[in-house]
């Protein structure tokens, strides 16, 4: 390989459809007809039968496709001592459809130690050591975990009967996120992918909203998205420094609908400005995400992953139309440091999008078709 950290030129966010029969355990388990033990054999199997799938695909940076997760992000939130898994009174509300109703409640002081993610890295790390590809692993940003825990006032009473104020409160979060990235760092992960829909909820004026009070919706806009960048720069600063940081901005992906929309103008500065990353993955495939020119304020040595193919539809994308969307592009980021991959996975739940595996590998090859052609055979 010509580097050893994502981003690779043909790239993926990391979910992928769960096979039948990893869905059929799933339902075993929690009807309590097969043991944990029993459901992590079939876990495992798939994600060997996966990873061979994606160095079959030419992926350089493999995932677990999230197979062990119900959520992208609840399943980590709960892996935190001091957080419970609770059964809430509504799901999150995405365009004509609704989730399940579970959810994450800070219930006592918060610690990362002997997180189950890091044996989950550890399966996948030990299932590629002989082979060319790198691990990367997703797990959600620290200002996604904020922003689970002030879902509704029953959320924010909850860690505020822990934690009296909002400063208290970060510090803890900020502690526990790098107690769990210390230790898949010492398990030997150099690649990490925080999964941040705080950022596409925070340009759709309709969240902001929420929050308001009797206060102008900018002054909202920029409050949060201040508290944002202070956690996920916060974690950042504790990184080991040889740890490659990337970000992925995404406006929600469950059963192939969305939640939010807005263009990244509305927060360029702290983002695309201000958020201390190697690279950002970047929703581009529908105009609900905006244009390019926001992409002006992203660093010179910062990478963009356009996500100008869609994960949520099986209809493959005109090849021409999207090398001409990578040429408007670099006018605002050199060609070099763009690459190219899906807006977002194929799962990020475990139910999935409305579209076949055939159809998620299909996409991935239209990925690297467009590659060869704008590229080359450069990764």
């Amino acid at each position: 390989m010509t580097h050893t950290h994502a981003p690779y030129r043909v790239d993926h966010v990391g979910s992928f459809l769960r096979p039948v029969a990893l869905i059929q355990a799933r339902e075993d388990f929690a009807a309590g007809k097969i043991s944990q033990a029993d459901l992590t054999k079939v876990e495992d199997q798939a994600i060997r039968d996966l990873v061979e799938k994606e160095i079959a695909a030419g992926l350089k940076s493999v995932t677990d496709g999230e197979f062990r997760r119900a959520y992208w992000h609840l399943d980590f939130f709960w892996g935190f001592n001091g957080v419970e898994h609770v059964v809430g009174e509504r799901g999150y509300l995405f365009h004509g459809i609704e989730t399940k109703a579970d959810t994450a409640v800070l219930k006592a002081p918060i610690n990362g130690k002997n997180h189950p993610f890091v044996k989950h890295f550890e399966f996948l790390r030990d299932l590629v050591k002989e082979e060319d590809v790198i691990v990367k692993f997703t797990i959600p940003s620290p200002s996604q975990f904020y922003f689970e825990l002030i879902r509704t006032p029953e959320h924010v009473a909850a860690w505020e009967a822990v934690y009296p104020t909002t400063d208290e409160l970060f510090e803890a979060i900020i502690k526990a996120y790098s107690e769990v990235i210390q230790d898949l760092y010492d398990a030997g992960l150099r690649t990490l992918q925080l999964d941040d829909c705080t950022w596409g909820a925070l340009v759709d004026d309709g969240f902001a909203k929420r929050f308001r009070e009797d206060r102008p919706l900018e002054e909202v806009r920029r409050e949060f998205a201040a508290r944002a960048l202070r956690l996920n720069n916060g974690v950042i600063a504790n990184a080991p420094k040889d740890l490659v940081i990337n970000t992925h901005i995404c406006r929600g992906n469950f059963h192939s609908t969305w939640i939010s929309q807005g263009g990244y103008n509305k927060v360029e500065d702290e983002l695309l400005g201000g958020e201390n990353v190697n690279a950002y993955y970047l929703e581009y495939d529908t105009d609900r995400a905006g244009d390019f020119k926001p992409l002006a304020k992203v660093g010179k040595d910062k990478k963009v992953v356009l996500g100008l193919i869609t994960s949520k539809f099986a209809d493959l994308e005109d090849k021409e139309e999207v090398i001409a969307r990578i040429k408007e592009a670099s006018e605002y980021v050199p060609l070099e440091n763009i690459y190219l991959s899906t807006q977002c996975g194929f799962a990020s739940t475990e139910e999935g999008n409305v579209i076949t595996e055939e159809d998620q590998w299909k996409k991935i090859g239209l990925i690297k078709e467009i590659v060869e052609e704008v590229w080359g055979s450069e990764n």
